[in-house]
Formats: C-alpha cells, structure tokens, sequence
C-alpha cells in the first residue's frame, strides 16, 4: 500500500485565498467600475447617445484613438530596434541605456509633458531648431504623438527583449549555413519568433496611450475640434458638474479598455501556444 504525502503549502488553502482575491478585487476593481454603469443609468437612451456622440467628443475620440495607435506603431518598429540592440550589440553605458527605458514608468507623467513641452516649446532650442522647416511639435496633432510614444515605449522594449534573448541562435547559424543572408535570416527566421512580442507590445502601448492625461494635457493645447483629448473631455465636464456626461464618456472608454485587455490576453495565449518549448 503506497501513501502519497500532499505537498503543503506555504499560503492556506484555495478557500481563504480565493476569498480574499475576490474581496481585494471587489473592492479595488470591480465596485469603483460597476458605479460608473449605475451612474449612467440615470441617462436615458437617447441622452446616453447624446453625450457620447456629440461632435466635440467624437472629434475627441477620433484624436486619442487616432494618436495612439500612430503612437503605438511607432514604438513597436523602433521599440523593437532598440531591444534588438540592447539585447545583440555591447557597447559603452549599455546599462544606462537599458535604465532610461524604465524612466516613463517612474516620471510622473505631469514632469514628462511638462519636460517635453519645453523642450519643443516654440521658443525652446529644439522647437526653434524645427522652426524653420515649417515643423511645430508643441500644441499640435505631432505633440501628442510625441508625448504618447514618450510614455509608451518601455512596453514594447521590454515585451520583446526577453524574446530576443531567448532566441535560439542556433537556428540563425543554421539560416546562414544554408546560404541565407541577413535580411532572409531575419525575414524568415527572427521576425517570425518575435511578432507575437511585437504585438503583444503594440497592444499595451496602444491601451497606455489612450488612458494618458498628464503627460499630453500640457504638450497638447486643448484646442476644442482639434488637440483635446478624451480624458480632457471628462475632466472638463466634471469641472461643470456633469457627471451623468463624463461617466457616460467613461463607460465608453472602458468598454474600449476591455476589448484591448481581450486582445492583448489573446496575443500572449497565441504567443505561449505558438512557441511553448
């Protein structure tokens, strides 16, 4: 007769643990967002869809969506080349290079917009510099962008840097062997195994962008039809009390967050079914 000892372990068991993920996410997660939806049912239908669909709000939708997915494909092409540096080449002050990264993440998003705003400020020496080429960064379309794919980069350099360095070499040398050159290697080979990372990064970064407020609102000019943003748009009417307006705007927003946080959840399951070892 065999006996087989149960491994204990180090947390209680699955009934208290269970109980206190969903207390702790009821009260973090859950009931902040359900008042959003009560507090839109006081809206009627056709006063929900006026609030939304008004068009200084879809102008206003038609920027942050728009601005963040310009924003997101910039940082997963030229994310990724600085994780395929970071990760290939050694070179002086990589370690600093590779701890700037993380700088969006710690920088108050307000510091950054403000930061940015000065530096291509009209009268600021890179604001100047562009000047004469008919390019204005501050207070326009290009401002926001500048400032989304500020905030947004470390989320594709370091989805797809550990990919890179898990990266079997061997198939590399073996492309080479059999006569491919660089651009089929990378084409056939390397591109293959890092698009899931790729675009596990763009679909982050897309959903970062689109929440951002501090760092855009000071770079922006929130120009009404032209450079305001959605969160704007909210705060702007919760300053004149609206807040069926603003949580209606809300609602829509989450319902957009939702549909990424399903797309982003399906990328990384494609990812780990594609390449599971």
């Amino acid at each position: 007769m065999k006996f087989v000892l149960k491994e204990k372990s180090v947390l209680p068991g699955f009934k208290p643990t269970m109980g206190f993920t969903l207390f702790y996410l009821s009260v973090l997660v859950l009931i902040p967002l359900s008042m959003l939806f009560f507090k839109t049912a006081n809206l009627s239908l056709q006063d929900f869809w006026q609030a939304i669909s008004s068009p200084r709000v879809l102008a206003s939708y038609r920027l942050s969506f728009g601005a963040s997915f310009v924003a997101a494909t910039l940082n997963m092409i030229f994310g990724t080349l600085v994780a395929w540096v970071l990760v290939r080449y050694p070179f002086p002050g990589k370690w600093a290079v590779d701890m700037l990264i993380d700088l969006p993440f710690a920088l108050p998003t307000a510091v950054a917009g403000i930061a940015l705003t000065s530096a291509f400020s009209p009268n600021s020496v890179l604001g100047s510099m562009l000047a004469p080429l008919g390019i204005q960064v501050a207070f326009t379309f290009l401002g926001i962008i500048v400032a989304l794919t500020f905030i947004g980069i470390p989320f594709v350099v370091r989805t797809v840097q550990p990919v890179l360095k898990d990266l079997d070499r061997d198939m590399e040398e073996a492309a080479v062997c059999l006569g491919a050159r660089r651009y089929q290697t990378f084409v056939h080979v390397i591109f293959p195994a890092i698009l899931p990372a790729m675009m596990s990064g763009f679909a982050m970064a897309f959903a970062r962008a689109l929440g951002e407020y501090g760092s855009v609102v000071f770079i922006a000019g929130n120009l009404p039809m032209k450079t305001e943003i959605v969160p704007l748009i909210i705060m702007t009417k919760l300053e004149q009390y609206d807040y069926a307006g603003a949580t209606a705007i809300a609602v829509v927003m989450l319902l957009a967050s939702f549909v990424i946080l399903f797309l982003i959840n399906r990328l990384q399951w494609w990812s780990h079914s594609r390449y599971k070892v």
